[in-house]
C-alpha cells in the first residue's frame, strides 16, 4: 500500500485529502506544521509527500530544502494558494516534483500522485476507452466517432471521472468531491449543469441518470435507466 504524508494546516483541506486518498487505497498520515513534516518525511516511512507551502513553524519551501538536503528522494507535490510564476519556479527548483494551486480538483491531484508513484513497468494509458467515446489524456480532447471535441478543464475532469468508473453509479456528492474538490458551494447544481454540457457535446445517451442515486457512464450501451 502506498504511504502518503500530508503536511497541511487547514483542517478542512487535510480531512478532504485524507478521506479521498484512503477511499482510493492509500495509507495516510497528517501533520499540521513544518517541523513535523521535515522530521517525518523519510523514504523508509513514506512513498510521497503532499506539502502545503503555508505551514506554521517552518514553511513548505524550508521543509522542501531540508528534506532534499538530507538526501530523501520521495516524490513531493507542493500545494499553495499562490499562483505566481516565481513561487512555482521556487518550488520546482527547490526539489518539488509537482505543483498544484488551490483550489484544485481531487481527481487531478490523484492523477498526479499516481503518476509519481507508478511503477515504471505499468505505464498509465494515454487514452481512456469509453466505448463510443475515447478520451485522450495528452491532448485533453474527447473523440466520438470521427469528431474531436474540445472540453473545458471541468468538463474534461468530469468525463475522466466517469470513464475511470465506467458502469458505476456515482452520486452527486462523489462527483463534487472528485471534480470540484473542496471549492464547491453546498446546494450548488453544478453537477447537473456540467452533465448537461457533456450530453450536448458528447451525446445524450452516454451518461444515464439513475433516479435518486446519481449518474452512470454507459458509453452509449442500451440501458433501462433514463
Amino acid at each position: 500500500m502506498t504511504r502518503v504524508l500530508i503536511a497541511e494546516d487547514e483542517a478542512g483541506i487535510a480531512s478532504f485529502l485524507e478521506k479521498g486518498l484512503v477511499a482510493n487505497g492509500f495509507s495516510t498520515w497528517t501533520v499540521a506544521d513544518g517541523h513535523a513534516a521535515a522530521r517525518l518525511a523519510r523514504d523508509e516511512d513514506f512513498d510521497l509527500l503532499i506539502l502545503d507551502v503555508g505551514l506554521p513553524g517552518m514553511d513548505g519551501f524550508q521543509v522542501l530544502r531540508q528534506v532534499r538536503t538530507r538526501g530523501e528522494h520521495m516524490p513531493i507535490i507542493v500545494l499553495t494558494a499562490r499562483d505566481g510564476v516565481a513561487d512555482t519556479v521556487a518550488g520546482l527548483d527547490g526539489g518539488a516534483d509537482d505543483y498544484l494551486t488551490k483550489p484544485f480538483s481531487f481527481e487531478e491531484l490523484l492523477a498526479r500522485i499516481r503518476a509519481r508513484t507508478r511503477p515504471e513497468r505499468t505505464p498509465e494509458p494515454t487514452v481512456l476507452d469509453g466505448g463510443r467515446m475515447r478520451l485522450d489524456l495528452r491532448t485533453r480532447r474527447a473523440i466520438v466517432g470521427d469528431r474531436t471535441i474540445e472540453l473545458s478543464a471541468r468538463e474534461f475532469a468530469l468525463t475522466e471521472t466517469f470513464l475511470r468508473h465506467r458502469g458505476q453509479v456515482l452520486s452527486r456528492e462523489q462527483l463534487l468531491s472528485q471534480v470540484w474538490g473542496y471549492s464547491f458551494e453546498v446546494g450548488s447544481n453544478v453537477v447537473e449543469v456540467y452533465v448537461g454540457y457533456l450530453r450536448r457535446k458528447l451525446g445524450e445517451d452516454l451518461i444515464s441518470t439513475v433516479r435518486g442515486m446519481g449518474y452512470r457512464y454507459d458509453g452509449g450501451e442500451p440501458s433501462d435507466t433514463t
